[in-house]
Parts: structure tokens; C-alpha cells; sequence
């Protein structure tokens, strides 16, 4: 009634079009009705069966993303930015770093964007060439991240359980070991667009993935050596790795403690070792860093294996907390490093005051460092 007594503009157009758009929720509509004729050959008839989904969740994903890229791109290009233009931080082992904050850079600034457009229309706008360009890249630069931070977690391996028999990373080595992940990751990302497994629309439309639906082995086989190679692999290497860091740390505790008894003292340590060593707490952040990454990618993982197991129950809503759970993990390296990072913070603080927390005076030494020597000290319990 109130509706109908409005002068015709932008309020009563507004109410309309968003009345219509709820009225096609409830109507016997598909989820696929908006997509561009030039689309429909990517289309898997799977998706046909779903009506469209409630605008309120095109408009809160629309959101979500905008709001995780502004944060991960001003958060990830803070880190390149302070890493490469603090002299302190120029060592081999923050190459690695910076290339880990690169790659969630380039992430969120190439994904973003289009989904935000995309949640607005409620469907895929761009076409079939840009929707694969946009799986490349999340594949891309995903698999890129992980393998980033596995030789994070070999480097501290070598620097904290070799110790100081370890051979210390080279400024060569780590540029070698990253042009290596690059290589290696866009092999994974190119494979599709050459007929193994093919980039096609999710759920929801209004992003790409892989095609997790088709039924040919061919293209499941994909599917699973990717999540082989780019999902398992890394995940037992960083296991190992840490295995004996945790297990290096814990002998080198206890080897302190009975040398304390021997010589009849409460510790060995003075009030300026109390804290754990730059090396140690390299591999606490890392860590976090890592654990943070399988969070976000294991739904995506899940929703990849539904689809190859042939699990009908795999909806356009399930699609979209895919997408937002992988997308996420690009906003956690910046928070984690500008929380646990000592230097870091120490140059964020000289850099962009107003952004920072100034470090305690205790905490100097950087955590990314590429020393060689053995993690030293740890607090005591």
C-alpha cells in the first residue's frame, strides 16, 4: 500500500527491482536463468536443479569480499613494501616472506574486484575467457602460497635442527627456490586450459573454479594428483619438518635444564634470554601461518572431492563458503607476521606510526632472519 502511494524514483525503483529479484527466489526460476548464452557451454546440468539463491547472500558475499580485499591488499602490500625497504629485513629467508605476501597481494587484487561485480549482477559478467583467467589465478597463486610457505618450513628445519652443521640459504638460493614454485605452480594452473579438467562457473555463478563435476576420469584424475601435489605433499612435508623442529627444541630444553641442575642454578638463562629465539619464533609464525592456510583451503578441497564422488548434495550455497574460506587465507599473512614479527613491527612502527604497536624494548632480533645457528633459548613453562 505505501509502495504504490510513492512518487515514481530511486526509492520506489530501488523497491521494486529488489522486490522482483525476491519474487524470482520463490518463483520455479534456476539458478542458471542469469548466465550469458555464451556461458551455458560450461554450465554442468548438476547446477539446473537449484532455484536461485536469495539475493541477501549474493549481497553479503558481494560485501565479504569487498571488504577481505581492501584489507588483504593494503595488509599483504604493507609487508612487501616494509620487506624489501628495511635494510634489517634483506635476508634470504624474508625473500620467501615476500614472496609468500606477493602472491596474497596478486591474489586478492586480480579475485576481488570481479566477484564484488559479480555479486551485483548475481551472475557471471565477463565472459568465458575471463572466467578462466580468474580460476588460473586463484589455482595460480594459491598453489604458489602453499609451496612458499613448505620451503618457510624446510629453512627452519635446516637452521633449527641441523643447527650450525646447517649450509645457510643464499640471496641465489631463495630466488631459485622461488622461481622454482612459480614454475611449478603454473604447470598446475595452465594444465586446464590444454583439456585436463577445464576452469567453468561455481555454484553460485558468480566466480570460476575447476570443474569438479564432470564425470570423465580424465578430468577427475586432475582433481585428485592436484590435490596430491598442491593439498597432501605439502601438508606431510610441513608435518616432518616441524616434527623435528618441535622435537630439536624439546631436546635442546631438556639438555638445559639437567646442565641447570648440575651446576646447582634455578636456569641458565639471564633476563635478556627469556624470551624464545628469532629462529623459534620464525617457526611459531610460520606455523600459524600454515595452519591458517589448510583452514581455508580444506572446505574448498571438500567441495572439489563432493563433486568428483559424485555427491549430490553439493550446493550453490556450499560453493560460496568455499570461495570466501580460500579467499580468506590471503588476509591472514599480514596479521599474523605484523603480530608476531618484532622488526617488523619496529619498522611498521617508524614507517606508518598510526598503523602500528611499538615493539618492547626486549624484542629485538628479527624472526625471519637467515642466521644459522640453532634455536638457543626457549621460556621456560
Amino acid at each position: 500500500m505505501a509502495i504504490a502511494n510513492l512518487e515514481p524514483g530511486l526509492g520506489a525503483a530501488t523497491i521494486e527491482s529488489w522486490g522482483g529479484k525476491v519474487a524470482a527466489f520463490g518463483s520455479n526460476q534456476t539458478v542458471v536463468d542469469k548466465v550469458s548464452p555464451d556461458m551455458m557451454h560450461l554450465i554442468d546440468p548438476h547446477w539446473y536443479r537449484f532455484p536461485p539463491m536469495n539475493p541477501l547472500w549474493h549481497g553479503l558475499l558481494g560485501f565479504t569480499i569487498g571488504v577481505l580485499g581492501f584489507i588483504s591488499i593494503a595488509g599483504n602490500g604493507m609487508v612487501v613494501y616494509i620487506f624489501t625497504s628495511t635494510k634489517s629485513l634483506k635476508t634470504p629467508s624474508n625473500l620467501l616472506v615476500v614472496n609468500l605476501a606477493f602472491s596474497d597481494f596478486l591474489m586478492m587484487l586480480c579475485m576481488a574486484p570481479p566477484m564484488v561485480i559479480n555479486c551485483y549482477y548475481e551472475t557471471w559478467v565477463f565472459g568465458p575467457l575471463a572466467c578462466e583467467l580468474y580460476a588460473g589465478a586463484g589455482s595460480l597463486y594459491g598453489c604458489v602460497s602453499i609451496w612458499t610457505m613448505t620451503m618457510i618450513a624446510f629453512d627452519r628445519y635446516n637452521v633449527i635442527v641441523k643447527g650450525i652443521a646447517a649450509k645457510p640459504m643464499t640471496i641465489n638460493g631463495a630466488l631459485l627456490r622461488i622461481i622454482g614454485i612459480w614454475l611449478f605452480s603454473l604447470a598446475w594452473t595452465i594444465a586446464p586450459l590444454f583439456g585436463w579438467n577445464r576452469y567453468v562457473p561455481e555454484g553460485n555463478m558468480t566466480a570460476c573454479g575447476t570443474d569438479y563435476l564432470n564425470k570423465s576420469w580424465l578430468s577427475r584424475s586432475y582433481i585428485l594428483i592436484y590435490s596430491i601435489f598442491v593439498y597432501y605433499m605439502p601438508l606431510l612435508l610441513i608435518i616432518y619438518s616441524y616434527f623435528f623442529i618441535v622435537q630439536a627444541v624439546a631436546a635442546h630444553e631438556r639438555a638445559m635444564r639437567e646442565q641447570a641442575k648440575k651446576m646447582n642454578v634455578a636456569s641458565l638463562r639471564s633476563s635478556e634470554a627469556a624470551n624464545t629465539s628469532a629462529e623459534c619464533k620464525l617457526a611459531k609464525v610460520a606455523l600459524m601461518t600454515i595452519s591458517l592456510w589448510f583452514m581455508a583451503w580444506t572446505p574448498y578441497l571438500v567441495i572439489n572431492y563432493a563433486g568428483v564422488f559424485e555427491n549430490a548434495s553439493i550446493s550453490p550455497l556450499a560453493t560460496i563458503w568455499g570461495s570466501v574460506f580460500a579467499k580468506a587465507n590471503a588476509v591472514y599473512n599480514p596479521i599474523v607476521y605484523g603480530i608476531s614479527h618484532p622488526k617488523y613491527r619496529a619498522a611498521l612502527y617508524q614507517k606508518f606510526p598510526s598503523l602500528a604497536c611499538q615493539p618492547s624494548p626486549e624484542e629485538s632480533g628479527s624472526v625471519a632472519s637467515g642466521a644459522t645457528t640453532a634455536c638457543e633459548e626457549k621460556p621456560s613453562a
